[in-house]
């Protein structure tokens, strides 16, 4: 028997109960030193790089890229140098398993523990076989030791069924692709069906007249340019944003499902939705009710540079009070955003087109969009969310309202 060190999923940030191993970064037989980049775990849409706590030799690796583990979930196995790697049917890579973990070290080559009803125990060559078959772990009937499936199991349950189904099998292969669920769009998955799921959720809309936004924009970008500071409408509408939420609090709030308490924010964090290649990133503007317009340029371009570079800290991603995403780019009329969950309200912007309106009993060809407010009817009702989207549409079509410092 050889004492070996389990090094468990540690917590690497508020709030996180789990990770996604992205990719490994050593090997089984690879020497470690301390502090070693170990694997690339995924959190709340965050990389993170976790280190060998100690030096020594990597025995097993218990969990393939893709998979989910929780925190305090065996991640890798180190041993002393030279000790060779376990290599018994036993030694069974078990995702998510519910078994406690007591202790950080542990005996290889004790018997296995009996495996509960909702486990599927099997090596990772039977499950890439089963993947291979098209065969669904789930429905076959186990007669390994300890309720492990083997090989033959898997071919077992082909037996009765390939001969009616393996040219069905065939034609759907060749005309379909499968694409893993995995990373930053597996996340997005979690967090948008979280949210559907739990707030009830309605979308108002709003016509706004932007002619004046524009005209300052364009008067002012060419200063801001010149510092290297790409100016958007993004800090107008954050800055006509703002005294909306003060005004109507309850728009900058979370719902404390357990306790029964709504959460008044008394600061202001904004997220901004950015697309990146791996899907839709929200980093997070701190105080921005303190920046001035130039002020958040700057952060945006920031942010927006780290978001598509993939280095955002768990630190720029979490802690918004309110989210924007703005889809105005890439055209689109009118949308209805999903609330990023435990927020209760988004802000949803489009695209600045020319149309013609009336004013003062006249048509006249105005640069105009439409804003959304997707909000959780639970804590607030449509007048409020009317409402807090007048005060914005009054501050944006008379910007001299707005509280502008400097560009």
């Amino acid at each position: 028997m050889r004492l070996v060190y389990e090094f468990r999923l540690p917590d690497t940030g508020e709030g996180v109960a789990e990770g996604e191993v992205v990719k490994w970064l050593v090997k089984e037989g690879t020497e470690v030193k301390e502090n070693q980049p170990l694997v690339e775990i995924m959190t709340d849409k965050v990389n993170v790089e976790i280190p060998s706590p100690k030096a020594g030799t990597v025995l097993k690796l218990m969990a393939r890229e893709g998979d989910v583990v929780k925190v305090g979930q065996v991640l890798i196995v180190i041993g002393a140098k030279n000790e060779i790697a376990p290599t018994s049917p036993e030694a069974i890579i078990q995702v998510e398993s519910d078994r406690p973990t007591t202790g950080q070290t542990s005996m290889i080559g004790s018997p296995p523990e009996r495996s509960q009803p909702h486990e599927i125990l099997a090596t990772p060559a039977t499950r890439k076989l089963a993947r291979d078959l098209g065969v669904d772990l789930a429905l076959v009937h186990p007669s390994g030791q300890g309720g492990r499936i083997t090989d033959d199991d898997v071919r077992s349950l082909m037996k009765g069924t390939r001969a009616t189904t393996v040219s069905t099998a065939k034609l759907a292969t060749d005309l379909e692709e499968r694409v893993p669920l995995r990373g930053m769009r597996r996340k997005i998955a979690e967090r948008m069906s979280k949210s559907r799921s739990t707030a009830a959720q309605v979308t108002h809309v709003e016509e706004i007249d932007m002619t004046e936004i524009v005209e300052l924009r364009e008067k002012t970008k060419t200063g801001t340019e010149n510092r290297g500071i790409k100016l958007t409408y993004m800090p107008f509408i954050i800055k006509a944003l703002i005294p909306a939420l003060k005004q109507f609090p309850y728009l900058n709030s979370t719902l404390d499902d357990e306790k029964q308490e709504i959460v008044l924010k008394k600061y202001y964090n904004i997220g901004v939705a950015t697309d990146t290649e791996e899907g839709l990133l929200v980093p997070v503007i701190r105080n921005a009710d303190h920046k001035s317009i130039t002020q958040l340029a700057e952060e945006i371009l920031r942010l927006s540079e780290k978001a598509r570079a993939g280095q955002l800290t768990l630190d720029e991603v979490q802690g918004g009070t309110f989210t924007i995403t703005n889809v105005g780019s890439e055209g689109g009329f009118l949308a209805t955003p999903i609330v990023n969950w435990p927020e209760v309200a988004i802000l949803g912007v489009y695209k600045i087109t020319k149309r013609p309106i009336v004013m003062e009993n006249q048509i006249t060809i105005r640069n105009m969009t439409n804003l959304s407010i997707t909000f959780d009817h639970r804590v607030l009702d449509g007048v409020m969310a009317a409402k807090f989207m007048n005060s914005i549409k009054q501050r944006l079509e008379d910007p001299k309202i707005l509280l502008i410092e400097s560009y």
